[in-house]
């Protein structure tokens, strides 16, 4: 996993007002915590961070006030639920060679067994622990020629070197499903032609 470069600088305001101020300037107000340190309120560029966090767990070097660099991966984003941009973020400090707990998504490939049937995702990602530096952006399944009624559990998960998984290994990832044939109940349709008449 690459590390993405952000510029931030420490900011003194707090509050809506502050806050509004900052994201009319396309900045994002956010909070960097983690290792028994006070919270660090930062200010970040708008446009920079939203790229960044099109990749999931993504490494962010923080370069703060040009004066230090730190490591961070994302906690939480809050987003406007209309337009999707940026209100805040809160990012967690990681140390090279740190193990953190990290959902990663989970993606299917391959074609299902024939006679219409349907996968789902019942974890769309799958908790795990990995070293901060080495994050996986996805974790990929094979579901080639799966038939109805069968389970992809987290132990059937590949996982890369050094990932270990952080939920119950008997836990259901992905699950096929028969297909259901939409059949009209009986006698149906008939009352209506007798209606009619």
């Amino acid at each position: 996993m690459s590390e993405v470069k952000i510029a931030a600088q420490t900011r003194t305001e707090f509050g809506k007002g502050a806050a509004r101020r900052i994201r009319r300037e396309n900045k994002v107000p956010g909070v960097l915590y983690g290792h028994g340190s006070d919270p660090l309120h930062l200010t970040f560029p708008g446009h920079d961070l939203l790229l960044a966090l099109r990749t999931p767990n993504v490494l962010i070097a923080l370069d703060i006030d040009g004066k230090s660099t730190e490591l961070a991966i994302p906690k939480a984003v809050q987003r406007d639920p209309l337009k999707g941009f940026l209100e805040h973020v809160d990012l967690l400090l990681v140390k090279r060679g740190e193990k953190v707990t990290v959902e990663v998504p989970v993606h299917a490939e391959g074609e299902l067994a024939p006679g219409g049937n349907l996968l789902e995702h019942v974890l769309d990602a799958l908790p795990v622990e990995a070293e901060a530096t080495h994050i996986p952006e996805a974790l990929t399944v094979s579901v080639e020629g799966l038939e109805a009624g069968a389970s992809v559990h987290a132990k059937d998960v590949v996982l890369p070197n050094g990932v270990t998984l952080a939920v119950d290994e008997d836990a259901v990832v992905l699950q096929v499903l028969a297909a259901q044939a939409e059949e009209a109940p009986e006698g149906e349709g008939e009352g209506e032609e007798a209606a009619e008449a």
